[in-house]
C-alpha cells in the first residue's frame, strides 16, 4: 500500500509571520485562505510585487519594527508604539530618536553585551572543565603504565 502525502497547511497569520509581514496589509486572498508550506517557500523564493513592497515599505509587524529600531518588543510597548510602522516612520524615528528610543536602545545594547559575557563565561568554564578532564585522563594513563 502506498500512503498519499498530505499537504501541510498553515493559517494566514502563521504564514505572514514566517514571511515577516503584517497580515492585515496583505492581499485579501492571502488573508482568507490556508497556505501550504510549499506556497510559503515559493513566496520566499520568488516574491510577488505585493510581498516585495510590503517588506520594503511596510507597514511592518512589531517584531520587524523592533528589530529595525534596535529595541525589544517590550521596549516598543514601553515607548507607546502600539500600531505597525512603515519604513518611512521607522527612518524618521531613527533620524530624530525620542528619549524613549534612546533609552531602549541603550537597554538593548546592555542586554546584548551581558549575553555575550555570559556566553564567553560559559565557554571559558567548559574549556577549563575539558582541560581538567584531559589532565585527569593523562594522570590516570601515566599511573597505569
Amino acid at each position: 500500500m502506498t500512503s498519499e502525502k498530505k499537504t501541510q497547511t498553515m493559517k494566514p497569520a502563521t504564514a505572514a509571520q514566517k514571511l515577516g509581514i503584517l497580515l492585515q496589509a496583505a492581499p485579501e486572498e492571502f488573508q482568507n485562505n490556508l497556505i501550504t508550506r510549499d506556497e510559503v517557500a515559493a513566496l520566499n523564493e520568488n516574491p510577488p510585487e505585493w510581498l516585495v513592497d510590503l517588506r520594503a515599505n511596510g507597514p511592518h509587524p512589531r517584531q520587524v519594527v523592533a528589530a529595525k529600531l534596535g529595541v525589544s518588543i517590550s521596549g516598543l510597548a514601553r515607548g507607546g508604539v502600539e500600531e505597525p510602522l512603515t519604513t518611512v516612520e521607522i527612518k524618521e524615528l531613527l533620524q530624530q530618536p525620542p528619549a524613549w528610543l534612546v533609552t531602549e536602545r541603550a537597554t538593548q545594547a546592555e542586554v546584548r553585551a551581558e549575553q555575550i559575557r555570559d556566553k564567553e563565561n560559559k565557554a571559558e568554564k567548559a574549556a577549563k572543565k575539558e582541560r581538567a578532564a584531559r589532565g585527569a585522563a593523562q594522570r590516570a594513563a601515566h599511573r597505569g603504565e
